[in-house]
């Protein structure tokens, strides 16, 4: 939509003389005052998400020159292209919303919310509980069994198919099975002041036992609130990874003289252009049938060759480094960061699942 500008040469905020439509002193743009709502909404929406000339113009380049863009932002050539942080926060918003909605769906309570490996593993623990007689195991055993929707049939549990039982393993999916088959915190700390030293549970086992009867008491549903407090603090884990990485590409090319802030800008551009690409690949998998199994698979495949050629062909334009020598670093660098991931990823659960009740 065309813009209107003003044809006086004052800046209206703070006086200036102008040449051109922007401020040299403040950087306001020269627009007339009463404009319509289409211009207004236009010019709000554009601010907001950053949907002018700038964005649509890094678009190519970001997808189909790679490393174009960083050599660009280096060489003092920014003005006509959206800045890498605020292209990352956009794109990256893009593809966690299309994520996490890809992943999200109706909840199926057909099934009981425990399996049976993982309630046989709860079972095991009653059974080794000390304290219990056999006739009190055998009982928290079937209510264990019970409450998440099976029954007996010829000595062995199976799913009970029944209305009754559904509603019930709905309504007790949220237990989680301490390690231990008291009832209540109480009474599990009454029987651990009563166990000789070298019996009681160790600080871990503790800790965890307290945290699940908290949750049981709380009727918290653990699996949907750790999922929910992950996919809330994933892509701020991902956005701390970047000063990471960019410390990765700075070690791995310390020879080329550059700058921490150079890497770190290189590696906001890769992520854009990654989150871009998979955000449109997820757009094609929404529309492609669920029965083209093979062409998902070929999908699939084709992206990781993108991905990888693309990864290959920007450090080379940003690093300038022979063919082969920037394949060994690539792989030297994905193995640490991939380590580097997983260790971010696995601190993020265990502080999701503490911090859960």
């Amino acid at each position: 939509m065309k813009k209107h500008y003003r044809h006086e040469n004052n800046c209206l905020n703070c006086g200036a003389t102008l040449v051109g439509k922007f401020c040299h002193v403040c950087g306001q743009e020269n627009l007339e005052m009463k404009e319509s709502f289409g211009h207004m909404m236009n010019h709000a929406i554009s601010d907001y998400f950053h949907f002018d000339h700038q964005f649509f113009h890094t678009l190519k380049p970001l997808l189909f020159k790679p490393g174009y863009l960083t050599n660009e932002y280096m060489a003092g050539r920014r003005a006509q292209y959206l800045h890498p942080v605020k292209m990352y926060i956009f794109i990256s918003l893009v593809y966690f919303l299309l994520v996490f909605q890809q992943k999200s769906g109706p909840v199926q309570i057909n099934q009981p919310p425990g399996s049976l490996t993982e309630l046989a593993k709860a079972a095991d623990q009653v059974n080794r509980t000390p304290y219990l007689s056999a006739q009190a195991k055998k009982k928290s055993i079937d209510t264990l069994y019970f409450d998440a929707g099976y029954k007996m049939v010829n000595n062995h549990w199976v799913i009970d198919t029944s209305k009754q039982a559904r509603q019930r393993a709905e309504e007790n999916k949220h237990i989680v099975n301490p390690y231990s088959s008291d009832t209540t915190i109480e009474q599990y700390m009454a029987n651990q002041q009563n166990l000789p030293d070298a019996q009681r549970d160790g600080w871990l086992k503790r800790y965890y036992n307290e945290k699940a009867f908290a949750i049981n008491k709380q009727k918290i549903d653990i699996v949907a609130t750790i999922e929910d407090s992950i996919k809330h603090n994933f892509p701020k884990m991902m956005f701390l990874l970047l000063p990471l990485f960019a410390l990765i590409l700075m070690v791995t090319f310390y020879r080329s003289k550059k700058f921490y802030v150079e890497h770190l800008i290189y590696a906001f551009h890769l992520h854009c252009f990654v989150f871009l690409f998979l955000s449109i690949i997820i757009l094609v998998e929404f529309i492609v049938p669920g029965s083209w199994t093979a062409f998902n698979g070929w999908l699939v495949f084709a992206t990781i060759i993108a991905i990888i050629w693309y990864f290959y062909k920007s450090l080379r334009v940003v690093y300038h480094r022979s063919r082969w020598r920037t394949i060994f670093k690539m792989i030297g660098m994905y193995f640490v960061y991939f380590l580097a991931f997983l260790i971010c990823f696995s601190l993020l659960v265990c502080i999701t699942i503490f911090t859960a009740a």
